[in-house]
């Protein structure tokens, strides 16, 4: 991943204008494959002052994948008339970075845990009536790359990126697959009922954020798996973090 970093200088009396435009110009960034994610600041001290963080897939994702792509033109239209207020625009790559709140992946005991936790619940599934049709003769592996995935998804290695290919491989085993809604339930149901098994952390900030990435994925899994669907092709894998509720830490 990478982040462009762009600081503008705002002409007095245009800053309104000027964040409302970005705001716009964020909706087609949100759509774009290749867009991480994004944010405006304005300083404090100087409120002509702004920067704009668009974090990218990469260099060449941004270069040649957004800006010879679809949304290109809807984005520059927006911030076309501050071209000119432009003092800095570069990419940046993270060399070092503080401490946050820990990963998912690490709250939840990292590889080990995840993969006991779908180990077990694969064993699960193959006796589910509802779910092993969907899962009738997967690899022996399939239980190790869904728990390399879900732990690049929390915030660990890249080994499914590394190993699969990331985003698109996902995609493609779910292509066809018409899934519907009782057997979505079902696998978030069996997931969360393999995490009680093995053990993973029970506090409510832990599983309120590993229960919303469930839904949320399979929700998308879902809907890219009708015979009608028309799935974006490339894209990142997500990255899921704690959201309203990060962890608690006991007063010292």
């Amino acid at each position: 991943m990478i982040t462009e970093y762009l600081r503008y200088r705002v002409p007095e009396g245009q800053g309104s204008q000027f964040e409302q435009a970005y705001r716009r110009a964020g909706t087609v960034l949100s759509e774009s494959p290749q867009c991480v994610g994004w944010d405006v600041a304005r300083s404090v001290d100087e409120p002509a002052c702004h920067v704009v963080r668009i974090r990218w897939t990469s260099a060449e994702g941004h270069l040649e994948g957004f800006r010879k792509g679809p949304h290109f033109p809807r984005f520059f239209a927006e911030v076309r008339p501050y071209v000119g207020d432009i003092e800095e625009m570069r990419h940046y790559e993270e060399l070092a970075a503080g401490e946050g709140p820990p990963t998912l992946y690490d709250w939840a005991g990292g590889e080990q845990a995840l993969t006991a936790l779908t180990e077990e619940f694969y064993r699960h599934v193959l006796q589910d009536d509802l779910l092993e049709p969907l899962f009738r003769g997967m690899s022996p592996d399939h239980p190790r790359r869904v728990a390399h995935w879900l732990g690049e998804v929390f915030g660990g290695p890249k080994a499914y990126t590394e190993e699969r290919g990331g985003y698109s491989t996902m995609l493609g085993m779910h292509l066809g697959k018409a899934i519907t809604e009782r057997q979505r339930r079902r696998w978030v149901s069996l997931l969360q009922d393999a995490a009680d098994d093995v053990g993973l952390p029970a506090d409510p900030e832990f599983r309120a954020a590993f229960t919303g990435y469930l839904e949320w994925g399979t929700r998308i899994a879902l809907a890219n798996s009708q015979p009608d669907a028309r799935p974006v092709k490339q894209a990142p894998v997500p990255r899921w973090g704690w959201g309203v509720a990060p962890p608690f830490t006991p007063a010292q």
